[in-house]
């Protein structure tokens, strides 16, 4: 059956959105990052069909979103002073929370692993949803596995029209980009997917350094090679070589641009889509897959994207973009 289309705007929507999931149904949910594909965590006929609906790996692990800081206790076991710490300056907010999973969290939430990543979001909808629930939901970003992740509900339901029961329209997504997720299961945090909340910004809450490596091999959302990724192929090039490229277009050629330098303009012939994105980091982060959604239905034949600003800060976008383009 066709995705129904919910508005958050409507007390009667909203509550049918309960409706579904306290009854094991799907339904795609704002956050402030991304659209997530949310079950009750508590089930796991419902987290199995988050897993189908995505045809995601069943071993890949899911976060959990709950109402408050106060109910860590029943998802995780051990939880450090950190957690505590990190909580009370993050959340609400896009920071999810590595730890040991508390026995009577479900094992399909966490992929079998003994580890489950937690997070109080901070969009109104969904935790106005999860107070109202009283409970914890799984909600993974509302689109197939392996590509680009929902901002807007139009584009959830694109992705996953027949999939899933509804998507609650809470409006576009602040953020833009996913959570930072800081694994706390070992004697140094240590960050494990860049995110909205940076290694400097922990570092100061904790009072402690924050490893941040390269390449791990932690068992978190997002840890894969080729992810966030467009159907179009996409390249991302650095200033003065795609410059250089779009020079050269001839009239034959189809290229989608995305760009964030003011002096960058397209070509008159070879680009049959375009996007500006902004300068400044929260901008371009909100801003970036929405733009990659709307030219990867241009019928281009490949998308080229101006390499962003190197800064640590810029640390996630990279992150996201070198998934993206990964084998291309």
């Amino acid at each position: 059956m066709p995705t129904r289309m919910l508005h958050a705007d409507r007390a009667e929507d909203r509550a049918e959105a309960v409706r579904l999931l306290r009854a094991g149904r799907l339904v795609a949910v704002p956050t402030e990052t991304v659209y997530g594909l949310a079950g009750d965590a508590a089930n796991p006929d419902a987290v199995r069909a988050i897993f189908a609906a995505k045809d995601r790996p069943t071993n890949h692990p899911l976060i959990v979103h709950l109402p408050s800081a106060d109910r860590m206790p029943r998802w995780a076991r051990d939880i450090p002073p950190t957690a505590w710490r990190l909580a009370d300056a993050f959340w609400p907010g896009p920071l999810t929370l590595l730890l040991h999973k508390s026995e009577s969290a479900s094992t399909e939430a966490t992929g079998g692993r003994p580890t489950i990543g937690l997070r109080v979001p901070a969009h109104p909808v969904l935790r106005d949803l999860l107070t109202t629930l009283d409970g914890g939901l799984a909600a993974p970003s509302a689109n197939p596995y392996q590509r680009l992740s929902p901002t807007t509900a139009e584009q959830a339901l694109r992705g996953l029209d027949g999939r899933i029961d509804a998507v609650l329209d809470g409006g576009p997504c602040a953020v833009g980009l996913e959570s930072t997720i800081v694994d706390l299961t070992g004697a140094t945090p240590r960050i494990v997917r860049a995110g909205p909340i940076t290694r400097a910004q922990i570092e100061a809450a904790l009072g402690e350094s924050v490893e941040l490596p390269e390449r791990h091999d932690a068992a978190v959302p997002g840890n894969v090679a080729v992810h966030y990724r467009p159907h179009t192929p996409l390249r991302v090039i650095a200033s003065a070589a795609l410059r250089e490229r779009l020079a050269a277009l001839t009239a034959d050629a189809r290229i989608a641009l995305a760009h964030h330098s003011a002096d960058l303009a397209p070509p008159a012939v070879g680009v049959v889509a375009h996007r500006r994105l902004s300068a400044d980091k929260s901008g371009y982060a909100r801003e970036l897959y929405s733009a990659l959604h709307a030219l990867d239905v241009a019928n281009a034949e490949a998308i080229w994207l101006e390499r962003p600003p190197e800064d640590d800060d810029w640390r996630d976008v990279h992150d996201r973009l070198a998934k993206a383009a990964s084998g291309e």
